[in-house]
């Protein structure tokens, strides 16, 4: 559905300017975004891949599995449903650990591996489970220390102080997930008193 919405902005977008006779703009918008475009992922990758190298560094140091057994009473209180050792945990725990370092390109494929094996547990049923939705919530609300996406796109786009931005983004981050967390409880505890599982 949403293919069809974009493809017919395109097509609307592209009809008005050759009535209005400004398809030069709209060429020259093409190609300056292109290049926009180019530049902006090759500043990406290079600090995706740095940061992604330091991921690694903290695996093989045992940094990853301190940090990772610091969360996991946490992570266990959020998710009672999961089995302590399970798959699971691991990769929901993974993910939130990405998505704190704010590599939300590394968090995906650990994001998706944490939905199959909460959809395993959920016995491989079409809806949702308790599990499966707070999930969604906190990778949703997404709680990030360190916003190397936008500190990238900040340099790449010569800002004085591209790291300025850590602080307001921490303080919005810790919001939303404190709110992602009430409102999946508040929504859990009343479908429970209303025996709907």
């Amino acid at each position: 559905m949403i293919n069809y919405i974009w493809m017919a902005m395109t097509l609307i977008g592209l009809v008005f300017a050759a009535i209005n006779g400004r398809m030069k703009e709209v060429n020259e918008a093409i190609f300056q975004s292109a290049n926009e475009a180019v530049t902006i992922c090759i500043g990406l990758i290079s600090v995706l891949v740095f940061w992604l190298g330091m991921m690694r560094i903290a695996q093989e140091s045992g940094l990853l599995d301190k940090l990772s057994a610091l969360f996991k009473p946490l992570v266990l209180k959020l998710f009672p449903e999961i089995p302590p050792d399970h798959p699971a945990a691991g990769y929901i725990l993974s993910n939130i650990i990405a998505n704190m370092l704010g590599l939300g390109n590394a968090a995906t494929p650990l994001g998706i591996k944490a939905m199959e094996q909460l959809k395993e547990l959920n016995g491989g049923k079409a809806v949702a489970s308790r599990s499966m939705i707070t999930f969604l919530a906190l990778n949703t609300s997404g709680l990030t220390l360190i916003p190397t996406t936008v500190i990238s796109i900040r340099m790449n786009y010569k800002s004085v102080n591209p790291t300025e931005i850590v602080g307001p983004t921490l303080f919005a981050t810790i919001c939303a997930t404190a709110v992602a967390i009430i409102v999946d409880r508040y929504f859990y505890r009343r479908r429970s008193r209303k025996g709907v599982k």
